[in-house]
């Protein structure tokens, strides 16, 4: 998540989010480059061509060479940007043999989770943002530890998946265009009603990562936060056990105050 001061981008915890942070500091290094050299130029140009130092100016309309020069190696510098910039986005479109799939919903305004590996596994449940009051509460009780339930971005429900594992991550909208971000997973797709977008990540490394909707979807975008916990296989697969039971008991009774409310 985000920190006080922070100058630069949130950690890392997946290859692509790796490669983007390499990718974002290789080219840092070449606009600086190209930014002292253009700086170079116009000092240049300031002294060695001002009227003082040269009372008769050239009337030269064209250089070849220069012409030449001032067209190919702008093109060859995008050409040797180009080249990693595909190779990142294949690795970020092309999704690897997935060992779970997690189906994500944007609402007005949360993010619903469907854990669907398999019909027996199959449960889902809607993660909000703690007000906070509930906040408060949480930290109060030791539901959540306070460094890890940060303003506007701690929630009552956090995706949980396990460390090392490939996920795939299959991204729509319930009502209008949402879209799923978070940062230190290299991932922001688009949510939209009536599509099925798909994204993938793999966490190197356990802990909770923060990220929120990033397109202005109405009254209360900056309210709809999304938290993935990252966990050993051992924690996972014990959570996997209460989940299914905690969230099926909760759409039995969902499906029970309909039926009594006809």
């Amino acid at each position: 998540m985000p920190t006080p001061w922070q100058m630069n981008l949130q950690g890392a915890a997946t290859p692509v989010s790796d490669y983007i942070h390499w990718f974002h500091d290789w080219l840092n290094i070449i606009i600086f480059v190209v930014t002292l050299f253009v700086l170079a130029l116009l000092v240049y140009v300031i002294f060695r061509f001002n009227e003082k130092a040269n009372p008769v100016p050239s009337k030269t309309t064209h250089n070849a060479l220069l012409e030449v020069a001032w067209t190919v190696i702008p093109v060859l510098i995008l050409v040797v940007i180009a080249i990693p910039s595909f190779r990142l986005l294949k690795l970020q479109l092309e999704v690897p043999k997935a060992d779970m799939t997690i189906k994500v919903t944007g609402k007005q305004w949360y993010w619903s989770y469907e854990y669907a590996q398999d019909n027996a596994a199959a449960f889902g449940f809607d993660s909000l943002m703690l007000d906070e009051k509930q906040r408060a509460e949480a930290i109060a009780s030791k539901k959540i530890a306070a460094d890890e339930a940060p303003r506007l971005l701690a929630v009552d429900n956090e995706a949980v998946v396990p460390v090392g594992k490939i996920v795939r991550v299959q991204v729509t909208g319930a009502d209008v265009i949402h879209k799923f971000t978070v940062p230190s997973f290299g991932i922001k797709i688009d949510a939209i009603p009536g599509r099925l977008n798909e994204t993938w990540f793999m966490a190197e490394r356990e802990g909770i990562y923060y990220g929120q909707c990033s397109f202005i979807c109405g009254q209360n975008h900056s309210y709809m936060p999304i938290a993935f916990r990252v966990v050993s296989q051992e924690r996972y697969a014990a959570w996997l056990t209460e989940a299914k039971q905690k969230f099926a008991n909760a759409e039995d009774a969902g499906r029970k105050l309909a039926a009594a409310s006809k």
